[in-house]
Formats: structure tokens, sequence, C-alpha cells
């Protein structure tokens, strides 16, 4: 799929833009591999001009179907980074915006294909790279949701904190329903940019204490501190309902998804495995039961 024009955006370098401390400054500037293969890998950049590809001869090459042999430019001007799409097949997003040419700020993240590169500038980008580092082993590079490492750590914790004070806990496990067939159908980058919107749509519609990570490919649960079942699938039918109306715009196509969700609320001295099967075994019987519903 090549976009066209009117797909595009085309940011113009405007002299008036003054170096200011995010601007960059050749020595001082990496990415740094946020999703996908090679995740974490950092590479320094310079004032020659930086190629991203699938062929070989790129500075970096990353093998992936979705992304163009030479894909994309990270190249400094004197003062500012630009990132500038050479005429790939699947587009270049800086912010999920699709773009031809683009300033680069720090922390702007750059999506190439289904990798997802960060970019880091600045005095102290030695530092932002180890605390993006440690955020990589709780955060989900996609979706920018908690990913599976820190959901079991937070499930052990609050299950303990439960029993210890006596206080209900309940988890909400859901997925997104015949998600392999949107793959199939418009490509694992559209699939890819189902899953961002979804987390992207929930995320703001949940407590701040709730604790929503994606668990699985298109798997995903909430933990609901000191929610019992009654909440808990209030909770549920919120997210199933967002779920819902939220299509995915495909060029001309919305895509519609919906999900289904199992609850389970903390019982006994049932151990955080027990809880997220017990959700798990709810999530199955929805997906039985038809899909597009909630099962207790």
């Amino acid at each position: 799929m090549v976009p066209d024009d009117s797909e595009r955006t085309r940011v113009t370098r405007i002299t008036e833009l003054a170096a200011g401390p995010d601007a960059g400054r050749p020595g001082d500037a990496c990415i740094v591999v946020i999703y996908g293969t090679e995740l974490g890998r950092r590479v320094q950049l310079g004032t020659a001009p930086f190629e991203i590809g699938r062929s070989s001869s790129n500075d970096l090459f990353i093998d992936q179907e979705s992304i163009s042999r030479h894909h994309a430019r990270i190249s400094f001007d004197g003062t500012s980074y630009w990132a500038t799409d050479l005429g790939s097949t699947n587009g270049t997003y800086v912010n999920d915006e699709l773009v031809r040419e683009q300033r680069l700020r720090d922390g702007d993240q750059v999506r190439i294909g289904r990798s997802i590169l960060k970019f880091m500038t600045g005095e102290n980008v030695e530092v932002h790279y180890h605390e993006e580092i440690y955020r990589l082993m709780t955060v989900d590079g996609l979706t920018q949701i908690f990913n599976r490492r820190y959901f079991n750590e937070a499930l052990e914790r609050e299950v303990n904190r439960s029993k210890r004070y006596s206080r209900v806990l309940s988890l909400i496990a859901f997925d997104l329903d015949h998600f392999k067939a949107i793959n199939d159908t418009y490509g694992h980058l559209v699939g890819d940019s189902v899953l961002r919107l979804i987390a992207s749509a929930v995320k703001p519609r949940l407590r701040r204490e709730d604790i929503f990570a994606r668990t699985g490919g298109e798997e995903f649960a909430v933990l609901l501190p000191e929610i019992g079942m009654e909440g808990a699938l209030v909770t549920a039918e919120k997210v199933r309902s967002i779920a819902q109306s939220t299509p995915l715009k495909h060029e001309q196509e919305l895509i519609r998804c919906t999900v289904s969700l199992g609850v389970a609320t903390l019982i006994d001295d049932a151990s955080p495995e027990d809880l997220y099967k017990r959700a798990d075994e709810r999530l199955y019987e929805a997906k039985q039961s038809g899909r597009n519903r909630i099962a207790s």
C-alpha cells in the first residue's frame, strides 16, 4: 500500500525554528529500538545520513517484510535531526503521524514497519537511555501499557496485599475477537494499529490505580484493586463498549473490532495463578457463547 500525497504529512523546514535543548547535536543523539527485533538496541547518530531499511547495506538493517529495502533516513542539518521517508511502501510515522519529512525532538517515536524507534538527544542522553531500558522491562513498546512481566509481578503483589488487609480484588481478562482474520485480511501492520488503538482508547477510561497490561499477542488484562464483582462487571462492560465503538480507519474502510471478556474475583486462599486462570476460563466461556460479551 503506497500512501498518496493526501495521506502524507509534509513538514517544511522553517528557519525560525531555533535550536533548543531538544534540537540535537552530533554525538549527543541516538535511536533506541523500543519495539520489534533487537529490542533495546541503541545506535548513535552522527552528522552523516543514517539510513534504515531491509537491505543489508543500510546503517540499521531490519529484516522485516513490512519494511522497504531503503525505508527511511535520519539526517542532521547542522541544527536539528530530521526523519525522512524514502518512498517506502508502508510509510514512516513520527508519533503515529504519517510523514515525508519531520524534525525530530527528544522522545519522538519513529515507527517503521512493525518496529518502533525512540529518538533521544540532549546532555543527559545516557541517563535517558538507561531509564528507557528500565521502562522496557515493564512497558509494552507497541501499546504503551504494562507488559506481561510487570503484570505478573503486580498480580502477585496485589493478591498478597488483598489477603493481608482483607480487601477485594478483581481481574478482567479480554482479547480481540477474530484478530487472526484482521491480520490475514489486512496484514500485521493494521493488526498492530488495532492493538494500539484499543489500548489507547481503554487506558484513559480506567482508574489510576487499575493495572492495565498486554499479556499476549491480542490478549489484555485489567487488575482492579479493591473492586468486587459488581464493580468489575461495570468496568468490563465499559471496556467492551469502548472496543466496539472505536473503529480503525484503514484507507476508505472502517475496521470494527470487538472483545470478549472474562471476570473473576479473589476468593479464599486462591493464588495469583488461580485468579488469572479463573478469569481466563471465563474469557473462554465468553468466546464459546458468541463473542463480544462478558462471562463471570
